[in-house]
């Protein structure tokens, strides 16, 4: 009998999770991805990774086809937003088990997303789509001062800002369209009014909330998250509006198979929905999930993935929590050491994304990430002592670029 095999196509920052959950569900885990030396932990982990063209579905169809000669193919996905939609189209051509395509199509245009939530009443900032500097202008005069400008389809904050001034405005429209930002697809930028209040990110599976967390963003103009807490410290109330505001989400994008990722601000008027992600949350979540109400998310998609019904065991037994490291300064990383941190009681794990001797650039976006520390205990106050205390002990040497 040829032996299930668990495709994965292309990559973030969950892919390892999502190789090891595979292994332990008994399946052979195999990456198609564009580039094999992206993923150094791949040949570590001695996983078969296949060069293929991630951007075209015919030819991911051809990888697919080829290995059903030696494999009994028992589900296909991606750990990457800009690939999901493909591994969705695969799920279809094989007749797997998979989400919408069209859905997640639409749902990765920030544009489209927009439209259909607020033609489903569903609460949000103003927005509006430009295409060059004098759309952009006008948008932001529209909407009224500050306003968030960012491209109508991308990942990880990338290319997000807060503007304050319209000089600010033009400055970061001109970086959009002046060749350095990278587009994930043809150039549309949309401005939106800013949000102001708590931050929170809400973690489901199917039509089921699993967990919300409290998010903390660094300082603007940037938008990159700092640290978050499950769960978040919400009353009743609070908790049912988010929750309720979520589904509507699911229902107005179509949606509700496998996990989905929303991120809103409580705002003076209540929640704002900010972005859906048709997608698991990126690291921490998966992680900070299991550790505060015992449900493996990464295991639970796979499952669902290969046909198989998923269970939740959904319970609340801990407060987990996360500090991501960012870097101080440009440079080079000369060393940096978690030991001491690793070695305190509470804390869950200590992780680092990059290796001695690597240029730091920082962007301003998720890209700027070094690394996580988390945390857990059975009280709130607890675990966020755990973690002042871990980062407290983490050292690190950035040596900075000459005439710095």
């Amino acid at each position: 009998m040829a032996r299930r095999a668990f495709i994965l196509v292309e990559g973030a920052s969950n892919m390892l999770r999502y190789i090891l959950a595979a292994r332990r569900l008994g399946l052979r885990p195999i990456a198609l991805v564009a580039d094999p030396a992206r993923y150094a932990y791949l040949a570590r982990e001695g996983i078969e990774a296949i060069r293929a063209d991630t951007n075209s579905v015919d030819a991911l169809i051809r990888e697919c086809r080829r290995l059903r000669e030696t494999y009994d193919i028992a589900g296909i996905t991606s750990a990457l937003e800009l690939t999901y939609a493909a591994a969705a189209k695969l799920c279809r051509y094989f007749d797997l088990p998979g989400p919408n395509p069209v859905s997640i199509e639409r749902c990765c245009d920030k544009f489209t997303q927009r439209q259909l939530l607020r033609k489903a009443g569903v609460p949000m900032p103003s927005y509006r789509l430009a295409k060059d500097a004098a759309e952009v202008e006008s948008s932001a005069a529209e909407i009224g001062l500050p306003v968030i400008v960012k491209p109508a389809a991308g990942i990880g904050s990338m290319g997000v800002r807060l503007c304050r001034s319209f000089d600010e405005v033009a400055q970061h429209t001109n970086y959009l369209l002046g060749g350095e930002h990278v587009w994930w697809s043809s150039p549309s930028i949309l401005i939106e009014e800013f949000a102001q209040g708590p931050h929170y990110s809400i973690e489901i599976m199917g039509n089921e909330i699993i967990g919300i967390a409290a998010a903390d963003f660094g300082l603007p103009p940037h938008f990159v998250c700092r640290e978050y807490i499950y769960p978040a410290p919400l009353n009743g109330n609070e908790s049912k509006r988010i929750a309720d505001v979520s589904l509507s989400c699911l229902r107005a994008l179509g949606l509700g198979w496998g996990p989905t990722n929303i991120d809103l601000r409580w705002t003076k008027l209540g929640p704002a929905v900010i972005e859906v992600n048709p997608r698991l949350g990126g690291t921490p979540a998966p992680q900070l999930v299991h550790l505060a109400y015992g449900v493996d998310l990464v295991t639970q998609h796979i499952k669902l993935a290969i046909g198989e019904e998923w269970k939740s065991g959904k319970r609340h037994s801990h407060t987990a929590a996360a500090r991501i490291l960012l870097p101080h300064r440009d440079g080079t990383l000369d060393w940096i050491d978690g030991s001491r941190a690793a070695a305190v009681p509470g804390v869950a794990e200590v992780e680092f994304y990059i290796e001695r001797k690597t240029p730091i650039i920082r962007k301003g976006d998720s890209r700027d990430r070094i690394g996580h520390v988390i945390a857990a205990s059975p009280k709130r106050i607890r675990t966020k002592a755990i973690l002042q205390h871990a980062v407290d002990l983490i050292d690190w040497s950035i040596t900075p670029n000459s005439g710095e």
